[in-house]
């Protein structure tokens, strides 16, 4: 109950929500990495430990991600105040991978971690959400009054249970012409 799933995620589903990642886009957060499947996916693929920053709410798992992973920066927080501390001596963050249960989150709670993670996260950014529903586990309400957009970048049936992966960026910015120009 602790980590909001009956087994750990599978070695697809870190695959899968890891894809896009590569030593050019970081730094990187990890949002809930519970047992560190997807610090282990980052990491086989180069993310550097210094690059990459784990956000824990459980102070046992943060100590065990501490020795699980050295040199990689662990965070005993809830990700929801994520915007009230700097992270990477200021310098933004390229993506945000989270393995937060959103669907049994209140939408409070979620826009305090999408904004919260949005404010470091660099204007080209991306987050990087699993759900077991059916559909983006962040309501679209959420992602109208935050101006963020989510596409369906793949499922796995090789998880139990199976599970999608959104891509969750910033609406690109609408130019205004005036009229004559």
């Amino acid at each position: 109950m602790r980590v909001a799933s009956i087994t750990p995620s599978s070695n697809a589903l870190a695959a899968l929500i890891t894809s896009e990642i590569n030593p050019q886009t970081t730094p990187v957060i990890e949002l809930g990495p519970g047992t560190g499947v997807f610090t282990r996916a980052l990491l086989a693929r180069g993310v550097p430990p210094e690059r990459l920053l784990l956000v824990e709410r459980g102070a046992e798992f943060a100590t065990m991600l501490e020795q699980r992973f050295p040199g990689v920066g662990v965070l005993a927080m809830d990700a929801s105040d994520l915007g009230r501390v700097e992270l990477f001596d200021g310098e933004p963050a390229k993506a945000v991978i989270s393995g937060l249960p959103f669907l049994s989150m209140p939408t409070r709670q979620i826009m305090g971690v999408l904004d919260g993670c949005f404010a470091h996260l660099d204007q080209d950014g991306m987050f990087y959400q699993f759900t077991y529903g059916a559909r983006c586990p962040v309501p679209r309400i959420i992602l109208e009054r935050l101006g963020l957009k989510a596409v369906r970048i793949g499922r796995t049936f090789s998880n139990f249970p199976p599970a999608a992966v959104y891509r969750i960026r910033r609406r690109p910015m609408r130019r205004l012409y005036a009229v004559g120009s």
